[in-house]
């Protein structure tokens, strides 16, 4: 047992030093994305932990109930009311408090892809069949989705024709695009790398190819691919 406890704090202090680093980084804001890591790494870590828990004590009753002969009938001891309420109670509130637990950690993750601070660039996206178009602040529009580094910008998507999904699986996140509504995603860019956007609603005949190259560069080779495109 004192194992098995060794062993659960050393993965509860695990998670706890990840998300340090996790919040270390990303200028001082959420960092929504990798909130959403880390809650799927708790969560994976938390159905482990049970999954061999449990294997452990089939195994275990499997082999200490095991019958000696085939027409050996079973006995158990009677148990008091205190004792079945307790037996029912106490590992449903354990697993109750468990799934509370990882609830109010998904709750704080969807928090953070929809705060958006007050500095965040802001970037037009419009939907169409059967491409992305993307509009920046001073009125540029290009059809690459390219994100200045540590500089966290709003998504503010529409759809001209049919509903669209803006999905960014870099990013861990997915918005739809719909006719008449404003929807959107909040990114904070941390990391320098390329991905790719890509529709994740059907919409129609060329649905499969509806995809964009996404970049998050320095900021000054941001500002000279802007200015480039501008005068393009």
């Amino acid at each position: 047992m004192r194992k098995l406890l060794s062993a659960m704090s050393g993965l509860v202090g695990t998670v706890l030093l990840s998300s340090q680093a996790f919040a270390a980084e990303g200028n001082g804001l959420a960092v929504p994305n990798q909130s959403w890591e880390r809650l799927w790494h708790e969560v994976i870590m938390d159905i482990t932990v049970i999954g061999i828990i449990m294997a452990v004590l089939a195994v275990i009753m499997l082999i200490k109930y095991k019958a000696s002969s085939t027409d050996q009938v079973g006995t158990a001891k009677k148990l008091t009311t205190v004792q079945s309420i307790a037996w029912a109670l106490i590992p449903a509130s354990v697993f109750m408090a468990d799934d509370f637990f990882l609830a109010a950690n998904g709750w704080t993750v969807w928090n953070d892809y929809r705060r958006v601070p007050e500095n965040a660039m802001e970037i037009k996206v419009t939907g169409y069949q059967w491409y992305f178009e993307f509009t920046y602040e001073d009125g540029t529009t290009t059809s690459e989705l390219v994100l200045p580094h540590n500089q966290p910008v709003v998504l503010r998507m529409t759809s001209e024709d049919v509903i669209h999904s803006f999905g960014l699986p870099g990013f861990r996140v997915k918005e739809d695009l719909m006719p008449g509504r404003i929807t959107y995603i909040y990114l904070n860019p941390v990391d320098i790398r390329e991905t790719f956007v890509q529709c994740a609603e059907f919409c129609g005949n060329d649905h499969s190819v509806m995809t964009n190259a996404v970049r998050v560069v320095p900021q000054a080779e941001f500002d000279a691919w802007l200015a480039e495109a501008a005068n393009g």
